[in-house]
């Protein structure tokens, strides 16, 4: 089994194809959107489509966003997360590449001809190839039995994080990836474009699955404590601030040659403003620039995601605060339709997590 290259979805980064990737119709206006290779699968099952990053995708089905969330803690749920870019660093340089990127020593792969051009000016021997792939989430406690009817690989030895090229329900080709962006036991599988359809068709014939949409996806990665790129995190956040120091590989800390490194390295040691913590109230959700106030009702930080939890009936939220206010249990205020409620400082994962790990 391979190390998976790519934590985009633990990290919960949420990327987007070049304008060149996967064939698929764009436009130069931007009111057309993407579609990925399910688009006619999601209208004939039901789904709600919504613009979400230049892509058009199913919100819900027609089940509600609950019952999906639900389901797919108690089951499992079939995601199309199509959108998310999927490339091959390729080269001599590939790892040199990565790591003028990232912080970690198995480093996500993210989008950036600029760095590819970059470094190949300087003599350096790398490229950048996007991979004309669907990619389908099959997320939830049963997913791993659902999926194993399907391949001849034992999945009791694919890891969390670590992935394998398999055939998938007849679908040769597929590489299948041990991690997900809800929380539970799942995969991601990377599936040609031309099989996306016959293998999302082939895992609901099972009835442990059902489909779900973004809705679903995006309380399960809070209820989860994962963040969303452009929300949570960006790349104005430090690892530190954004409470995910585990992401920093130990040999780079000791080099100190990541990126960002004058200004990581002094935050390791605790000198840090602000951190990314997780609130739950009562009352009314608290939602995405709700300001956050101490007792004496000053505003020391603001909400960067927030949903009622369905799974434990209270609001759930993360933002960032000043270091001093980040300790679990510390009362807040949050300010929601400018009215003032009480919140506390909570521990994330709200939900725990259910990853799959060899013993």
């Amino acid at each position: 089994m391979q190390r998976a290259v790519s934590m985009v979805a633990y990290l919960g980064l949420r990327l987007q194809a070049l304008p060149s990737a996967l064939g698929r119709p764009l436009s130069c206006a931007q009111d057309v959107l993407r579609r990925t290779p399910l688009y006619d699968f999601h209208l004939a099952h039901g789904g709600k489509m919504v613009a979400f990053a230049g892509w058009s995708l199913p919100v819900q089905y027609r089940d509600s966003h609950v019952a999906s969330h639900l389901h797919t803690r108690r089951h499992c749920s079939l995601f199309d997360v199509s959108h998310m870019l999927q490339t091959k660093i390729l080269g001599c340089d590939r790892v040199k590449l990565m790591e003028s990127l990232v912080v970690g020593d198995i480093a996500e792969l993210r989008p950036n001809q600029g760095k590819v051009r970059e470094l190949q000016n300087m003599g350096s021997d790398v490229s950048l190839e996007v991979v004309d792939n669907g990619l389908l989430a099959l997320q939830g406690p049963t997913a791993a039995q659902v999926l194993q009817a399907g391949v001849a690989d034992d999945l009791r030895k694919l890891p969390f994080m670590t992935s394998a090229v398999m055939e998938v329900f007849g679908v040769s080709g597929c590489r299948v990836t041990r991690c997900g962006y809800t929380g539970e036991d799942g995969v991601e599988i990377s599936v040609p474009a031309a099989g996306a359809v016959h293998l999302a068709t082939a895992l609901l014939e099972n009835p442990e699955v059902k489909l779900a949409g973004l809705a679903a996806r995006d309380s399960l990665r809070l209820e989860a404590g994962l963040c969303l790129y452009g929300s949570d995190i960006d790349e104005h956040t430090t690892p530190v601030e954004g409470s995910l120091s585990w992401t920093l590989g130990k040999r780079r800390r000791t080099a100190m040659d990541f990126p960002g490194a004058s200004v990581i390295l002094p935050q390791l040691k605790g000198k840090v403003q602000r951190r990314r913590v997780g609130l739950m109230c009562e009352g009314a959700p608290m939602r995405a620039h709700s300001p956050i106030l101490n007792m004496e009702g000053t505003m020391i930080g603001t909400v960067t995601s927030g949903c009622p939890s369905p799974c434990l009936k209270k609001n759930v939220a993360m933002g960032y605060v000043p270091c001093e206010y980040s300790r679990p249990g510390t009362p807040l205020l949050v300010e929601v339709r400018r009215k003032q409620q009480m919140a506390v400082v909570s521990k994330m994962p709200f939900v725990t997590t259910n990853y799959y790990t060899l013993k």
